[in-house]
């Protein structure tokens, strides 16, 4: 057991709980010790404070060096200093710092080892360090989403990238990969000056990667196994799905001004159905190298990841239709499947941390 790291993931999982609580208040709904700050920085929270925290973590794990642990600190304290109300500055200046020391990290690795998913992911750290500059600089959150929303997308897609290797995509899969990324980069470049163009190629970015990642990602062929490998395919085909779903809704509307029902329908399906599902079927795996000890796959894996789906898609139906409560039911189940998903995880490690008879 790691005991070092953590910290760093309980560091994660409070932050967690608090963006939760957060976002649910949007939704209406209040729960004892929620404060002001969780609710105003909900997203913040959620992007940096527990995602950052998580990859910049797991990145550290892969790197080997105690240095890189420090990334992966700073973006813990930054969630950290929202989550107890601490100025908008405060944990700005963390998530930047973080964000810079995760652009160091791939730069290195590019020097060791120059591929297209290390430039993907470093291009994915390099907009989080944007949106943070202007998030701290005065920018409103609903004007750097993206910058943190390509964050994620871009990473994930690189790691997906990454283990093609096993079964290459030719010549043709690696070209209409950069021609995917490019057009989703180039349209959160065009969000910070010419928004409704610039989402509307984001969008357009997002069907792209979905499709590519759909047609050429291991998960197609991996689905067909069984236990584990199994699970972890049908978490990755449909978050595939969420983005798809995500980039068409953001292809046709366009930048997120439209109150708070067009801001849920485009960014959700990405952060909750696409991401959410990425760390559902990720956590089996990266877990045990982040707590140095096993976690038995169980099929109750499978709850949350129904409960999630589920209940975004009564969401989803609730932003197109301006009915109120499936939104807000929908919401309050997607807290209750991530819960759950956690409290699952949490109890697969203490099973694999018994000694066997």
């Amino acid at each position: 057991m790691h005991w070092r790291r953590l910290p760093l993931l309980a560091l994660a999982m409070a932050t967690l709980l608090a963006a939760l609580a957060g976002g649910l208040a949007r939704l209406h709904w209040r729960f004892p010790l929620l404060t002001g700050s969780w609710i105003t920085y909900h997203g913040p929270l959620m992007a940096g404070g527990f995602l950052g925290t998580v990859i910049c973590l797991e990145r550290a794990v892969a790197v080997g060096r105690r240095s890189a642990y420090l990334v992966a600190l700073l973006a813990g304290g930054g969630g950290l200093a929202l989550l107890v109300g601490l100025p908008r500055e405060a944990g700005a200046t963390a998530m930047a710092l973080a964000a810079a020391g995760l652009v160091t990290l791939y730069a290195t690795l590019w020097v060791r080892q120059p591929t297209p998913h290390t430039a993907t992911m470093g291009a994915g750290a390099a907009c989080w360090l944007a949106g943070n500059l202007l998030w701290l600089a005065g920018w409103e959150v609903a004007e750097v989403v993206a910058w943190w929303l390509a964050f994620l997308v871009l990473t994930i897609a690189g790691e997906r990238l990454e283990l093609s290797r096993f079964r290459p995509p030719g010549r043709l899969g690696e070209r209409l990969f950069v021609v995917a990324a490019a057009l989703f980069f180039a349209g959160t470049l065009l969000t910070a000056v010419a928004p409704e163009v610039g989402w509307h190629l984001l969008g357009a970015g997002e069907v792209a990667l979905a499709a590519w990642l759909g047609r050429y990602d291991l998960a197609r062929h991996t689905v067909r196994q069984h236990g584990l490998v199994r699970f972890v395919a049908i978490c990755l085909l449909s978050g595939y799905a969420w983005l798809a779903a995500g980039g068409c809704f953001t292809l046709v509307v366009g930048a997120p001004a439209g109150g708070d029902l067009v801001y849920d329908l485009l960014l959700h399906p990405v952060f909750l159905g696409f991401v959410m599902a990425m760390i559902f079927g990720h956590a089996p795996i990266i877990f045990p190298a982040i707590l140095g000890r096993p976690l038995p796959f169980s099929p109750r894996f499978y709850l949350p990841l129904a409960l999630l789906h589920l209940s975004l898609v009564a969401r989803i139906a609730g932003d197109l239709s301006g009915f109120l409560p499936a939104r807000a039911w929908g919401g309050l189940v997607n807290g209750v499947a991530i819960l759950l998903f956690l409290l699952s995880t949490g109890a697969a490690a203490v099973a694999g941390a018994r000694p066997r008879p």
